[in-house]
């Protein structure tokens, strides 16, 4: 069975370069390069679909859930222009297939009751309510109209957590087939967060591999604050460096291991540059390669040009604040081999 590889990393900390890497690989597919591939985790994803059906779920509880999921799943498949979404093209012609048949796994029945959620008119459906009640009270109900919903039928789902988790592996199993897993392996970045490992054991099998890159948060905190904002690309963290400190631990302090999933690996975004050669020959080992399947070395990772954008910290105007993360955030900090100060026209 070919392999399904996912990078995954916290916002800003360089997992695209280890998905670069990967692609170099003999066998493997980087499908769409770094598309991040967020139906899981996203919103109204998959996951958030399990946590609706499994904790204190009732029938309109479940109708909810059932329909914001395939809302967002339609707006992933044809958002052309939405940047994590254009599935037709991104991923297959049939994903909206797959999650209708993921959705009929799931649901015990429908019926032609409604509740709030459904009675709830916006915009030109509520116009045309109210305009069908008028017509109906003028013609003192010679002319009626059928209930105005937002949508019909309700849909009932009451799984248990094994018919929930099987139906979500059928529902993965089926996607990774569309994208092409029995030709060959898949590099799916972002596929789940490392905020979502504790989750790996329940939706894959052994032929996944989730590699969690990290990176010095003095780095992302400059990078984001001097050179991605003002490129109009910010990352969701504080520009205050003592705020940036306390989110920061915060963010690392919700993450959730899985319990016996076994393939989760960490490495430093840092280690595939300075520590290239080791780093290369590590992942190669985990994914039971060898070192000619190395194809196309530093054709799409070139760590020449990414070491730019390491060791912002060493220069002097930014000296204020890389103490303050030194000393707020100690434990994820990098051990740079040596010293550089980077080139800033070379940032990116």
């Amino acid at each position: 069975m070919n392999n399904v590889v996912i990078p995954t990393g916290y916002m800003g900390s360089g997992s695209s370069a280890l998905t670069d890497l990967i692609g170099e690989f003999r066998g493997y597919t980087e499908n769409h390069g770094s598309f991040e591939y967020i139906f899981l985790h996203c919103p109204d994803g998959v996951f958030d679909l399990e946590e609706k059906l499994l904790r204190n779920n009732n029938a309109i509880r479940s109708d909810e859930a059932i329909h914001s999921f395939i809302e967002t799943m339609e707006a992933l498949f044809e958002s052309k222009f939405w940047w994590p979404g254009n599935y037709r093209a991104n991923l297959s012609e049939t994903f909206m297939d797959r999650v209708y048949a993921f959705v009929d796994e799931l649901v015990d029945f429908t019926s032609d009751a409604y509740w709030y959620h459904q009675e709830r008119l916006t915009g030109p459906r509520l116009a045309l309510s109210l305009a069908k009640r008028a017509c109906t009270r003028l013609t003192r109900g010679m002319i009626s109209f059928p209930k105005m919903l937002r949508y019909a039928p309700m849909a009932i789902a009451l799984p248990t957590s094994e018919e929930y988790y099987q139906a979500a592996r059928h529902f993965l199993q089926d996607i990774f087939i569309d994208l092409g897993i029995e030709e060959h392996h898949l590099v799916l970045d972002q596929l789940v967060l490392p905020f979502n490992l504790s989750r790996l054991d329940s939706y894959f099998s052994d032929n996944a591999f989730v590699f969690v890159v990290q990176r010095d948060p003095r780095d992302v905190f400059l990078l984001n604050k001097y050179v991605w904002l003002p490129q109009g690309n910010p990352v969701p963290f504080p520009t205050d460096v003592h705020a940036f400190c306390a989110y920061y631990r915060r963010m690392r302090d919700m993450e959730t291991l899985p319990h016996s999933f076994p393939h989760v690996m960490r490495l430093s975004f840092e280690d595939l540059l300075y520590r290239y050669d080791d780093t290369v020959a590590s992942t190669l080992k985990t994914l039971g390669l060898r070192a000619d399947d190395h194809v196309a070395p530093r054709t799409k990772l070139i760590p020449e040009q990414s070491l730019n954008n390491t060791q912002l910290f060493l220069i002097p105007e930014y000296r204020d604040e890389r103490i303050a993360i030194e000393r707020a955030l100690p434990e994820f900090l990098y051990r740079f081999p040596f010293e550089r100060v980077p080139d800033r026209t070379a940032m990116f």
